[in-house]
């Protein structure tokens, strides 16, 4: 079956091939929707028939949201971690342990349906890609189930056994990375298709993450990094350096790591729901748009330090705390976490593309961050089903 989803005020494209960058707009315009792809967009009057019609009633539609970063798979609440640090108590990255002794004890069905309800909720808000990593298991068989749990809620899954170095191996970290290297990433492998390492101080050095990233990449995997969060780290210069797809958080940057960035591939994915949650100052956008480096925006979702699935909340607090223009922040929120996965196929509109659209309740784009916490995404069609 074909749909028209026609009498479209603004259409967000993401296509440079209009005239309009970055976000390529059309006005009264229509797309044409068939198996689960875009197959025709353009002005209203010239849209082609289909089987049925979707009037948007002169709203604004647009492609999902694509969320780069997400750790949806765990288990256990840390809301009064999140009160303490409201109250001024620093963030050091410990808590993640405490997620990890509440996964590690959790049934499969409990982590389950943890995942699937974020996913849900991340769905109705528009995501419609997403990908999920592990990384609070940090055993051998516990890593395994996250991973397979992530993959059947998005086939964008990604192995972070290099979370932390779980408390059994605090004194031998070394060994803890021969095994996220060996047999960890063994039985992780068959349901990932990124691997990803915590490259921070009280985490990982330069050293053990580039083995990590180098032992995933022999594997066929690609390669994500957690950078410069709590510090300015190696985590930028080391993604760069191995061609890593993203570089993530990016919160405290040289002007040296700016340049690499900027000469690369990699994408700076920023997460400003993880500053929100902790207080930290925000990564500055706007220099990073204005040095040519690449940014997409993502959620970050995880139970201790950015605990929203909302894209939209995420675009408003871009726009507010970060530097960015709307039209850039959505851009990021779209096309840009698309980069930071490598794909092609989404966070874009035009013919041949998967069919993800949002239509909003609101005539324009600049309502997600006019209006910051208003559910304004009205329907959704996912992958050319209209949900």
């Amino acid at each position: 079956m074909s749909l028209l989803v026609d009498n479209i005020g603004e259409l967000v494209t993401n296509d440079p091939a209009y005239q309009d960058p970055p976000l390529g707009r059309l006005h009264d315009a229509a797309v044409v929707v068939e198996d689960r792809q875009v197959a025709w967009l353009g002005p209203a009057g010239d849209a082609p028939a289909a089987d049925e019609r979707l009037d948007a009633e002169g709203a604004a539609v647009l492609p999902g949201f694509v969320d780069s970063h997400s750790h949806i798979v765990f288990a256990g609440d840390r809301g009064s971690e999140f009160a303490a640090r409201m109250a001024g108590e620093p963030y050091t990255g410990g808590g993640i342990l405490t997620t990890v002794e509440a996964t590690r004890a959790a049934g499969d069905d409990t982590l389950r349906a943890t995942a699937v309800r974020l996913r849900a909720e991340a769905l109705r808000q528009g995501t419609t890609t997403l990908e999920v990593k592990s990384g609070y298991g940090l055993s051998v068989a516990d890593e395994a189930r996250c991973l397979h749990l992530a993959f059947e809620v998005s086939p964008e899954s990604t192995f972070l056994g290099a979370h932390v170095v779980p408390p059994e191996y605090a004194q031998r970290p070394d060994d803890y990375v021969a095994l996220v290297c060996g047999e960890m990433l063994d039985a992780a492998e068959p349901y990932a298709r990124w691997v990803d390492v915590f490259c921070e101080r009280g985490a990982f050095d330069a050293d053990q993450s580039r083995a990590v990233l180098a032992a995933g990449a022999a594997k066929g995997l690609g390669l994500r990094v957690h950078a410069n969060q709590l510090s300015a780290g190696p985590g930028v210069q080391l993604a760069v350096e191995l061609g890593a797809a993203s570089a993530d958080h990016c919160t405290h940057l040289t002007s040296a790591d700016v340049d690499a960035l900027a000469g690369s591939s990699t994408v700076a994915t920023l997460l400003p729901g993880a500053e929100f949650s902790t207080r930290s100052p925000y990564p500055d956008a706007r220099r990073l748009i204005e040095a040519g480096v690449t940014v997409a925006l993502a959620t970050d979702c995880n139970p201790g330090t950015s605990y929203t699935s909302s894209m939209p909340w995420c675009v408003a607090q871009a726009v507010r705390e970060m530097r960015m223009t709307p039209a850039e922040a959505v851009w990021a929120a779209t096309a840009g976490g698309a980069r930071a996965l490598r794909r092609e196929d989404v966070g874009v509109l035009r013919t041949g593309a998967r069919a993800d659209l949002l239509v909003l309740d609101a005539p324009s784009y600049l309502h997600l961050a006019y209006r910051p916490g208003v559910p304004l995404v009205q329907q959704i069609i996912h992958n050319g089903v209209l949900t």
